[in-house]
């Protein structure tokens, strides 16, 4: 047991809405018209396509290898013929195509032959990679490659297995941990090997009592290996440095990572899937997805990868006045605006939304320098601040505010008086900068382009030069070999050597040249051949012919 719990600066304390989704077990969503698998899981991560349309895939087969230090690969979530290759709109809010995989389900759900894999028999550098080929990642949100994560073996003290879920609505970790405890404890398991750490930890907070007794009782099969501690409620003790700093103590600085510190953090989803990956064979297939919000039947449901949300919401029967849709929790969702959009890795909750249960922001009033965002700002920062540079488009000086190390929670927002979306204007700030950085790399490769091509021309006039001036040195090397001493014509003058040089020249070509056997040649010429006359005066025989 660890010795005490700490606090982190700021939080808020929401209505949970947590009763909602999670009384009922997880159910398995039925197989969909179609799947619509993005090659891009998340923004770090790409797949080039290994399929083409007619091809018929199985359950948990490739359909698209990871690309770049950060990619993953994607598999088929179920058996089919794959019908096309098209854009679909990303869970992103920006709201962007990627291409994605279209397969049609043949109803059969046919796995490739799964086999377990035996990490301990292999160098650990090969249970990273077959981590990444079965396309593990992050399932908390932010989809980071777990083989990634995992780091080089070394450096890890404690692991931390977040099952907190602290946004409200969200139950999907919660239903997991009642029913998968022992799945989720072996995946931690696995991790707390690889990652080389001495202790792992189990951070959930005290509004799950049922999730936390499952998952004491699991561990009780796996003794000094984890420490389940119950959490205060608090929003966002799931982040990762909120739950760093509530279960160790250890204040991850501005910039810094968990990793630096001894310290990493995994979600219980993603603990999950790897044991599914390392004892069953089973790739990222299918994740717990949570519907609820405005609907008549709210639950929590085992969701393909890439089923569209459309298809989802036929399950929970939302009420007629809703009229939106969130991926994801009331306070970091984006709301849906194409219902097209495929279930990813990452999708975790759909909530539909009415003004009832969400009504219409308030209009936006001018700021009265209150400090309640800073209060409540989980990470430590001034909003007030940010919003201040960020309204002004003064985004360097808002970077110097350590802009970047706001995490996005939205409780500066929640308890703004003056209603001002200040997450919006973060998210504006941090576009720009990523936008002016895009166009400085642009600018610095045009210049270095266009100083490569001066010194390019440079160089090749430089080497014309030398390459001239070698020419002549030899020419006259030459010149001063072959110079005649008795002739007194040319003397010492290497210009008139050189003429005198090309005169003999030709004189000699001309002197070996054959005179051509001609019919009509010129009078004179020497070396004719003395056929040639005698055969002039011999009669024409096409002439004679021609004139009788």
């Amino acid at each position: 047991m660890i010795a005490r719990l700490f606090s982190f600066h700021g939080g808020i304390k929401p209505d949970s809405h947590k009763n909602e989704s999670s009384s009922l077990p997880i159910a398995a969503a039925p197989l969909p018209p179609r799947l619509t698998i993005p090659l891009r899981q998340s923004v770090r991560s790409v797949a080039r396509c290994l399929v083409a349309p007619g091809q018929r895939v199985l359950k948990g087969e490739r359909i698209g290898a990871g690309e770049g230090p950060l990619g993953t690969d994607v598999h088929a979530s179920t058996s089919g013929t794959v019908v096309g290759l098209a854009p679909c709109a990303m869970a992103h809010a920006s709201g962007l195509n990627t291409l994605a995989v279209i397969i049609e389900p043949d109803g059969k759900d046919e796995w490739i032959e799964r086999r377990a894999f035996d990490h301990h028999a292999v160098p650990r550098e090969a249970a990273l990679r077959y981590l990444s080929t079965c396309g593990i990642v992050g399932m908390g949100g932010a989809g980071f490659p777990t083989h990634i994560k995992l780091g080089n073996g070394r450096g890890i003290e404690t692991l931390i297995i977040n099952g907190a879920e602290c946004e409200p609505w969200i139950t999907c970790d919660d239903r997991l941990m009642r029913e998968r405890a022992a799945e989720i404890l072996s995946g931690a398991a696995i991790l707390h090997e690889l990652i080389g750490a001495r202790r792992t930890l189990v951070g959930i907070e005290d509004n799950k009592p049922e999730a936390i007794r499952a998952m004491r009782e699991a561990a009780t099969g796996f003794p000094g290996l984890v420490d389940i501690v119950a959490i205060p409620t608090r929003y966002p003790a799931g982040g990762e440095k909120q739950l760093i700093r509530v279960l160790t103590g250890i204040e991850i600085a501005h910039g810094k990572l968990g990793t630096e510190f001894g310290v990493q953090c995994f979600n219980v989803g993603t603990a999950q899937a790897v044991h599914r990956a390392i004892h069953h064979g089973e790739p990222l297939v299918s994740r717990v997805v949570t519907l609820t919000g405005n609907v008549r039947h709210p639950g929590n449901y085992e969701v393909l990868v890439g089923t569209p949300v459309e298809t989802l919401l036929a399950l929970a029967a939302p009420k007629p006045d809703t009229d939106r849709y969130l991926m994801g929790g009331p306070m970091m969702g984006i709301t849906i605006a194409d219902l097209s959009v495929p279930i990813g890795k990452t999708s975790n909750c759909i909530i539909a939304a009415s003004p009832a249960l969400f009504p219409p922001p308030p209009p936006e009033l001018p700021c009265i320098r209150c400090g309640a965002c800073a209060r409540a700002c989980p990470a430590d920062l001034q909003p007030f601040e940010l919003y201040w540079f960020s309204r002004a488009k003064n985004v360097g000086k808002a970077q110097e505010y350590h802009l970047f190390d706001c995490i996005e929670c939205g409780s500066c927002a929640f308890v703004c008086p003056s209603h001002i979306p200040l997450v919006d204007y973060f998210r504006f700030s941090k576009s720009e900068i990523w936008a002016r950085e895009r166009e400085l790399k642009t600018s610095d490769q045009a210049r270095e382009r266009f100083e490569f091509r001066n010194y390019r021309q440079e160089r090749e006039k430089e080497e014309k030069a030398a390459k001239l001036a070698a020419k002549a040195a030899e020419t006259r090397a030459k010149l001063t070999g072959s110079a005649a001493p008795t002739d007194a014509a040319t003397g010492d003058d290497p210009k008139k050597a050189l003429i005198a040089a090309a005169l003999a020249r030709a004189k000699q070509q001309a002197a070996a040249i054959e005179p051509r056997n001609t019919d009509t040649p010129h009078a004179g010429v020497p070396g004719a051949s003395p056929g040639i006359a005698s055969r002039r005066e011999q009669p024409d025989l096409h002439d004679s012919d021609a004139t009788s």
